[in-house]
């Protein structure tokens, strides 16, 4: 295998590929990128079994300045091989398979030479029938995402919670996730090709690996996605990315989020935040990490206390406020989390008792969509 290559474009492919190779894998192969070249391009992949990502580069793009001399492939030590292609200082950049595996990069006047791996060490990714192709707007996907993932859970002891439970039927894909201390849902609309408009996707993807895709997945307007038993592959423009699936049952969701609310407080995100933040100031030092809410007929006040620094008190400048008074605990990491998802705009955060979850919901929902956009927060007791 011979090509050469525009070093700048080569090293933004090497660096997205490089988001599924892992040092820790315990299959060594695993720990290198496998380059394959044809005369329509080049073939990066990586893995580390839970992540698969393919980019494809090809000579067609005049921006990459790809040439390829000689078809073939390698394996080469990830690691190593991108801190070279970093630190070569001309924009060209050659890389030869010699004889054994040794492989040859040339860029200007500095030449390496270092030990590969036969490629055909390196294990096939999973067949994915493209029959079913579900079509979603990226930019939305992305949001969906970000709003989504904040809820997972970091403990593998339940793993299926480290997941978002993706739900696609009737022209919608439901998205949730819950650590069983909070929960975030999200619902879109999307376009469903006729033939698959009777089926429905259940699927748990890992939320590590739908991080990892929306940083990958930049400017493009649509993001395929494809489902088999236990993978789904995500594909746009010329990557294909892979994600295995947690295999299991999701807790029933719909169940956990109120319906009614017996007090109701309008205000604006950011500044619930930004209150929320300064509270949270003294809670992180004290024993209980937790921020006291108290509503009352005309005050809305947030408020603190560490008994080994002091406390703080806020009243809070809000729209409105209606129904009983209230005083409610909870962790203000949770609702920082909840609230930077709503941006600038104005939320309504729904309570039906001090030991019940609250619901953080856009003061101005639009959409036709019952619950299209949740945050739901479980309240700490203090006595």
């Amino acid at each position: 295998m011979k090509f050469t290559i525009n070093r700048p474009a080569f090293i933004k492919y090497l660096t997205d590929v490089q988001r599924a190779i892992s040092s820790r894998t315990t299959i060594p192969v695993l720990t290198g990128v496998k380059i394959t070249a044809d005369e329509s391009g080049l073939m990066l992949s990586g893995s580390d079994s839970d992540i698969s990502i393919e980019i494809f580069v090809p000579v067609a793009d005049e921006s990459n300045q790809l040439e390829v001399f000689q078809e073939g492939g390698i394996v080469l030590p990830a690691r190593i091989f991108s801190e070279i292609v970093r630190k070569m200082s001309d924009e060209k950049l050659t890389i030869e398979v010699g004889d054994h595996f040794q492989t040859h990069i040339t860029s200007a006047n500095a030449s390496f030479k270092i030990n590969s791996i036969n490629v055909d060490n390196y294990p096939n990714f999973p067949m994915i029938d493209s029959n079913e192709v579900i079509t979603l707007p990226t930019s939305l996907f992305k949001q969906v995402i970000q709003h989504t993932v904040i809820a997972t859970s970091t403990q593998e002891s339940r793993p299926i919670l480290t997941g978002v439970n993706i739900t696609i039927e009737n022209g919608t894909l439901k998205a949730v996730a819950t650590d069983s201390h909070r929960l975030s849902q999200r619902i879109i609309p999307i376009t469903v090709p006729e033939n698959l408009r009777e089926n429905s996707y259940k699927v748990i993807i890992p939320g590590k690996s739908l991080v990892e895709l929306s940083r990958i997945v930049e400017d493009q307007d649509t993001i395929e996605m494809m489902v088999t038993e236990n993978q789904v592959l995500f594909k746009a423009e010329n990557i294909y990315f892979y994600s295995r699936l947690l295999e299991g049952y999701y807790p029933d969701t719909n169940r956990l989020i109120p319906t009614s609310s017996s007090t109701e407080l309008t205000m604006n995100a950011a500044e619930l935040l930004q209150a929320t933040d300064r509270a949270s100031l003294l809670s992180h030092e004290g024993k209980n990490n937790v921020v006291k809410l108290t509503i009352s007929a005309n005050q809305v006040e947030l408020s603190s206390n560490s008994p080994e620094i002091g406390t703080v008190e806020e009243e809070l400048n809000y729209v409105d406020a209606s129904g009983d008074p209230l005083v409610i605990s909870f962790n203000p990491d949770y609702l920082k989390d909840a609230l930077r998802t709503f941006g600038q705009q104005n939320v309504r955060v729904g309570f039906s008792a001090p030991i019940r979850p609250f619901t953080v919901v856009p003061a101005d929902d639009n959409t036709a969509i019952e619950q299209s956009f949740i945050q739901l927060i479980t309240p700490v007791r203090t006595y």
